[in-house]
């Protein structure tokens, strides 16, 4: 999942995408433009591109929130560099329970060792995973971002266990742990 926000401090929702991925499969992405509370600053606007005025037929969160709890409904959620999203996510949803998170930017991190950095857009491009991917779909763009991020976690997965994933090793030989996928 990613969300892109108006910039205000603390930052408020305009743009939200989901991804599922079931068995490895990645599938369609939902998305919403939402009408922030605050306006979108123009640092902000130079980022994702969003303007107020493309959000300002947009729905209120509230209105599509029972849309995107059902998105959200998930044994695990996966953002880059997910404190950020989750926060989001949390401010607007008041008493939602945040499933576990998997970070793919601590997972790059950990994996990988050895990068320069570990921006989305850095991976994305060392490992081609922007391919098919055009028009609205753009770096800091909701859905490019939840689509390019699906697909870094499917890399970094591979044929590793939750608990690898997780860096939490459940002291068995590494055969005995059933792959994610």
């Amino acid at each position: 999942m990613d969300v892109e926000g108006n910039g205000q401090q603390p930052p408020d929702l305009v743009e939200l995408a989901a991804v599922p991925i079931v068995d490895g499969i990645i599938g369609e992405p939902k998305s919403w433009l939402v009408r922030p509370d605050q306006p979108i600053t123009h640092f902000a606007k130079r980022i994702h591109g969003i303007t107020n005025e493309k959000v300002a037929d947009s729905p209120v969160f509230a209105y599509i929130e029972a849309d995107v709890l059902k998105a959200l409904d998930a044994s695990a959620l996966i953002a880059h560099n997910a404190h950020v999203d989750v926060g989001v996510l949390q401010r607007k949803l008041g008493d939602w329970e945040c499933p576990e998170v998997f970070d793919t930017l601590k997972l790059a991190r950990r994996l990988l060792p050895g990068r320069k950095t570990y921006k989305l857009g850095s991976l994305v491009e060392e490992f081609e995973l922007d391919h098919g991917l055009d028009g609205e779909d753009r770096p800091h763009r909701a859905t490019y971002d939840a689509i390019v991020t699906a697909r870094l976690f499917v890399h970094l997965a591979g044929r590793r266990s939750v608990e690898e994933l997780r860096d939490q090793p459940t002291g068995g030989d590494r055969d005995d742990e059933p792959a994610l996928f």
